[in-house]
């Protein structure tokens, strides 16, 4: 008899554990009768993105009961418009057990107005919040609601870009320099700016909405082409630091001689066989000031080492291969402070006696030579409202050639308009192009650097680290119409246009 006894609390005792193991919460099987009741820690709150971390709203509400069966207790909480009988809410918790808030950040709760109940910037919205008990195994639920009011805000824009002639992009909004987001409404960015103007633009490809200079030298933001344009500016070319904080309508620049925000160096020069030891300076890209370009006929004969000079006819800080005898092909540079060691490239004999383009990064830790055989196009052609043939890319006026496959020349009748060269006629304009070195800029009468693009080309889109070559469109302005004669050289992407 002591036995089975024994056996029996043993189970009483079993049933007991399994069920506390179960929920902790309903050891007591009988919860009396406790009211359902549903709380928010506030009546009435305005919701500021500044806040946007912040703890916002929480409501709260007591077991309810589960009428002394010991069986769990799930809740539903569910929002919905103030009068709307519940009608279409949103359901914030459903079949949650053991959970008695619900809790919401700033944030949170604004993204939860704007898309379920498509509240507007500023607007108040009345609000009602219902919890449903319902206990397992019967169909009796408990209900409590509340109600409360909260003004959403409408979010700033996560993206901010920014063009100019001021910037490395210019006025292309489909190529606009990205800024970085550091926070809520706050965006920085480091890099080069040259004498002009600048805005910010919150998406690509559209000139609104826009964040302008105001009357008070402050950022406004403009959302029509009725409003002003107001334009920040900058007085000399440098690097810069610019900060912009959307909340306060503060923009901060300030000039950097931080090597790591910018090229550690401004010049590079080629040096080698090819030009008998020499210094000549290279072409700084116009898209990205940490590469450098050069473009040259190596001849048979000449010899085909050479390196990379920082400093006209220094023989220290130069940019070397990493093994003697490297290859043109191999892309592996370093910046040698001293004079050793003094690895050079080296064109073989059977390799030269043709052009060649060469473009060197000297980002820090990510330096690069990157040298390619140059076939030149057979044919540069004028397109553009300033041409005879308008902006037909299939009917582009062709140059005329030269003695050297590298130049060509034209003469004729230009208009008051837009000028650049397709090298492809490519009729969905994404061939190769020579352009403007900015966009909007005026001929200077003289043989200056012109800007090269070939959007057809994944390997010369990979020399860009940071810039898409794709939205690139910069174009010269021809401010008056006359007879002019233009002179282009494509391997060393010079040109001249000169009025009659």
């Amino acid at each position: 008899m002591k036995k089975y006894i024994l056996h029996l609390v043993y189970l009483l005792l079993g049933v007991t554990l399994f069920t506390s193991c179960i929920d902790d919460d309903y050891t007591i099987l009988n919860k009396g009768n406790d009211e359902l009741t549903l709380t928010a820690n506030t009546s009435e709150l305005t919701l500021t993105e500044q806040n946007y971390s912040s703890d916002a709203l929480t409501l709260s509400w007591s077991t309810g009961t589960n009428y002394g069966t010991g069986n769990k207790i799930s809740y539903k909480l569910e929002i919905a418009k103030e009068g709307t009988n519940f009608a279409n809410p949103y359901v914030a918790m459903e079949s949650s057990v053991q959970e008695y808030s619900w809790s919401k950040t700033v944030e949170e709760l604004n993204t939860i107005l704007r898309e379920s109940f498509g509240a507007e910037g500023g607007e108040t919205l009345s609000l009602e919040a219902r919890i449903t008990a319902t206990v397992a195994g019967l169909n009796e639920p408990q209900v409590s609601t509340t109600s409360f009011k909260v003004t959403s805000y409408k979010p700033l824009t996560s993206t901010l870009y920014l063009i100019g002639d001021a910037t490395p992009n210019g006025w292309s909004v489909d190529n606009a320099t990205v800024m970085t987001q550091s926070d809520k409404g706050i965006f920085t960015w480091t890099g080069k700016l040259t004498v002009g103007s600048f805005k910010f633009i919150t998406t690509l490809g559209s000139f609104l909405p826009s964040y302008n200079k105001g009357t008070d030298g402050n950022l406004v933001l403009r959302t029509s082409d009725e409003e002003a344009d107001g334009q920040f500016s900058v007085e000399e070319e440098h690097y810069y630091n610019l900060k912009v904080n959307l909340f306060t309508g503060k923009l901060t620049l300030v000039k950097t001689d931080n090597a790591e925000t910018g090229p550690a160096y401004d010049q590079l020069y080629f040096v080698g066989n090819p030009t008998g030891w020499s210094f000549v300076e290279m072409k700084q890209d116009a898209l990205d000031p940490f590469l450098f370009r050069y473009g040259r006929l190596f001849a048979i004969g000449e010899g085909g080492e050479f390196k990379f000079g920082t400093s006209d006819g220094s023989w220290e800080n130069m940019y070397k291969a990493t093994v003697a005898n490297a290859s043109y092909t191999d892309t592996n540079v370093e910046l040698v402070k001293g004079t050793d060691p003094d690895n050079k490239w080296f064109l073989k004999d059977e390799e030269c006696g043709k052009a060649y383009k060469i473009c060197v990064d000297i980002r820090t830790g990510k330096e690069r030579m990157m040298m390619n055989a140059f076939t030149p196009y057979e044919m540069v052609y004028l397109v553009g409202d300033a041409t005879p043939s308008g902006w037909s890319i299939g009917d582009a006026t062709p140059m005329v050639a030269t003695d050297s496959p590298y130049i060509f020349t034209w003469q004729g009748v230009l208009n008051a308009g837009e000028l650049k060269f397709t090298c492809d006629k490519q009729s969905d304009w994404n061939g190769a192009w020579f352009m403007a070195v900015k966009d909007g800029d005026a001929p200077t009468g003289e043989s200056e650097p012109m800007l090269f693009i070939d959007k057809s080309s994944d390997a010369f889109a990979a020399q860009y680290l940071d810039v898409s070559v794709g939205g690139v469109d910069h174009k010269w302005k021809i401010a008056s119409a006359g007879t002019y004669k233009i002179t282009l050289n494509q391997l060393e992407e010079t040109i001249s246009i000169v009025k009659q």
